[in-house]
């Protein structure tokens, strides 16, 4: 079935919810890509922007914002015995704006209960 006739389906996802989708894309790859990345204080900067630019290639994705954790990464490496760790989502925060036919998403991951919690925080149309 081409693009044209899904379309035409009554049951065919709106707009709205692609760019959702295409938001869960985005995540789904920032996290799983680059989970258990070595990671200290000196390349926690750089590891950040690899992870805005790689991500920021994907279509529909306008914007990714990732800004380190230090106090969590500084917690990580004085409980360790090695000068780095491994890169997890509590190193983070995490937002991304993605735009899809008119439809502008934005989305954030923080911590929530130990967790890195990713959420669509808007939707505009």
């Amino acid at each position: 079935m081409t693009e044209d006739q899904s379309a035409d389906r009554a049951d065919a996802p709106t707009d709205r919810e692609v760019a959702c989708f295409e938001a869960g894309v985005k995540f789904g790859s920032l996290y799983h890509q680059f989970a258990g990345t070595p990671l200290s204080s000196d390349s926690a900067d750089a590891l950040a922007r690899a992870m805005e630019e790689s991500i920021e290639n994907q279509p529909h994705c306008e914007e990714v914002v990732v800004e380190p954790r230090e106090d969590a990464l500084a917690a990580a490496l004085a409980e360790g015995t090695a000068d780095y760790t491994e890169w997890t989502g509590r190193f983070a925060e995490v937002r991304m704006r993605i735009e899809y036919e008119g439809v502008t998403v934005h989305t954030g991951m923080a911590m929530a209960d130990g967790y890195p919690l990713m959420k669509v925080e808007s939707i505009e149309e």
